[in-house]
């Protein structure tokens, strides 16, 4: 048998020889090389039609191929300047006066002068913009003025010295626990281990969600290659969560009702998805995710889930106590493992205030090559030199300090942990938020989100009563979305900015929306009034006006490349500062 198998060798290698004697040896080197060069590139060319989908790879090929010809990318450069210089709507002249250079003298005491005087030329946002401020009243009294001194008194302290201000490190603690309870933590079916810190913001929330259900789930079953999938009406934030950590980013449509569509995350998810995201609401339309079906979902295939509560985080507890129909968002519903809520919206709170939470310590827990120990509320730094390790992770995990994922590495200057993006951290907008929750309690929370969600629904009302408008959806909570069938209403946007109104222009549909406020409260009947004028106008007079970015906004939503959308906002924020 052996000598068969020999001789079959012996003959398959004359014939081998033979056959390839009639090729060049140059050719007979380079084919292979051709042959693995080839499949390299339709291995990519496979792998980007997967996850962009034939047709937009297609037309991406097509315009690369077209920008290749001569003259065409010029042309193309300076449309997308124009285009920005737009944007800017001539806040470029405005800098030409701008300081670059410090002052040979410094102004001492008379900066504050300086600065009243430069504030005073901002426009007019009281009760014209839609979110930005939360809180209700004047800026130099009431709210503002408690919150403003609470702030000015920890303005110079560091959580990141926890030894030095511990008055910072309870504030915080406590907004966390405050926080917590609101959002299911005292629920049995949470677990009892609701844990979590305070953030810079939603989008800081987000990311350290992110990152900490990427590194749990490396852990829990080995993925390398992450992804995560969200519904288009997502946050942005997401966005720069997967490009920062790594992960591959689905987005797939919402459903009819503009909720994230459970079929459409079903048929994405794969052995490498790491977690899936609702929110409650929406920032585009304010509408709730159905949040229990997708906790159902994660749980099912043991993948994480967020729900994002930056908005309806400080609302909607309140409006299920006063009766309001809101779905399960919480910690209650099983499955959610983590959960983001801005304290600086409708907590009232200063702005930079933000709170991320986790079902338990193990999804928070980050294991590196180092050392991984799990650390508390807030940041702490440890000037100890020739420390064990293992002792550190002791000394970290005593006097019940919640845990964190953090590395502790041996670096001259000594142990540091961070339980956020960053390491020193302003004390006065953690105290500033304390100050805000503890004003307010219960009852003045109760207050105020009746307050917003009756304006809410008049609005709505309001609206529904102009017949070129349509409300997008059916709006759960303070943020009102609409659209026209018979308008552009980007241009109807323009009209309501030349009227001094701030709002919010969304995609897909073309529609914008008001997120309503406290400040709205007594000024609700000037915007149905002034939207009813912009339709009217825009319905006499179609047709962008002049300084109007109508046309730029519809146009972003049409362009088939939606690279060149990206320069555009990229070229615009460059030229910003």
């Amino acid at each position: 048998m052996m000598d068969r198998i020999i001789s079959s060798l012996i003959d398959f290698r004359a014939f081998a020889n033979s056959f390839l004697s009639n090729y060049e040896p140059l050719a007979l080197l380079l084919a292979p090389l051709l042959t693995l060069f080839t499949a390299r590139i339709l291995q990519s060319l496979c792998l980007h039609v997967h996850d962009n989908g034939l047709k937009p790879t297609i037309l991406g090929l097509l315009i690369t191929s077209i920008k290749m010809v001569p003259g065409v990318k010029g042309y193309i450069d300076a449309e997308k300047q124009k285009v920005v210089e737009k944007l800017q709507s001539g806040s470029k002249s405005k800098r030409d006066g701008w300081r670059s250079e410090l002052p040979r003298e410094g102004l001492g005491g008379a900066v504050i002068e300086k600065l009243k005087q430069e504030k005073s030329n901002d426009v007019v946002w009281q009760g014209k913009c839609s979110g930005t401020v939360y809180i209700g009243g004047s800026e130099s009294e009431g709210h503002f003025s408690l919150i403003n001194e609470a702030c000015s008194m920890f303005a110079h302290t560091n959580p990141l010295h926890l030894d030095v201000f511990q008055t910072v490190a309870q504030c915080e603690a406590e907004v966390v626990a405050m926080t917590a309870a609101l959002l299911g933590s005292k629920n049995k079916s949470s677990g009892g281990e609701i844990c979590g810190n305070m953030t810079s913001g939603g989008t800081e929330s987000i990311l350290l969600a992110m990152k900490s259900s990427r590194d749990y789930m490396k852990a829990k079953k080995g993925i390398k290659r992450p992804e995560m999938i969200i519904p288009e009406s997502a946050h942005s934030a997401y966005d720069k969560a997967a490009q920062y950590f790594n992960i591959k980013l689905r987005r797939v449509p919402v459903n009819k009702n503009f909720q994230a569509d459970i079929k459409a995350i079903r048929q994405q998810i794969n052995k490498n998805t790491v977690l899936i995201v609702g929110s409650a609401p929406g920032f585009p339309h304010g509408i709730i995710d159905p949040i229990e079906e997708l906790g159902e979902l994660a749980y099912s295939y043991g993948i994480c889930f967020h729900v994002d509560l930056c908005l309806g985080g400080f609302v909607l507890p309140f409006a299920r106590k006063l009766g309001y129909p809101i779905p399960p968002f919480d910690f209650s519903v099983k499955g959610v493992t983590s959960i983001s809520a801005d304290v600086h919206k409708y907590g009232l709170a200063p702005k930079g205030t933000s709170v991320v939470l986790y079902r338990n310590h193990d999804i928070r827990k980050v294991k590196t090559i180092v050392l991984s120990v799990t650390l508390g509320i807030s940041d702490v730094c440890l000037s100890i030199s020739n420390l064990d390790p293992e002792l550190a992770v002791q000394m970290l995990m005593k006097d019940n300090i919640q845990h964190q994922f953090v590395a502790v590495t041996e670096w001259s200057g000594g142990l540091y942990v961070s339980p956020t993006i960053a390491g020193s951290r302003p004390g006065g907008l953690i105290a500033g938020a304390w100050a805000a929750l503890m004003a307010l309690g219960l009852e003045g929370y109760l207050e105020n989100t009746k307050a917003i969600m009756e304006v809410s629904k008049r609005i709505q009302k309001g609206i529904k009563e102009i017949p070129e408008l349509f409300i997008i959806g059916r709006p759960d909570m303070t943020i009102v979305a609409f659209g026209s069938n018979d308008l552009d209403i980007f241009e109807v946007n323009d009209i309501m900015s030349s009227k001094g109104w701030h709002l919010n222009a969304l995609q897909r549909p073309n529609s914008i929306h008001i997120c309503i406020t406290l400040q709205h409260a007594p000024v609700f009947e000037d915007f149905l009034r002034d939207l009813k004028e912009s339709v009217q106008t825009v319905k006499e007079n179609p047709g962008p006006i002049n300084g109007g970015l109508a046309p730029i906004y519809g146009a972003a939503g049409k362009i088939p490349d939606r690279g060149m959308v990206q320069e555009l906002l990229v070229n615009y924020m460059d030229s910003t500062c």
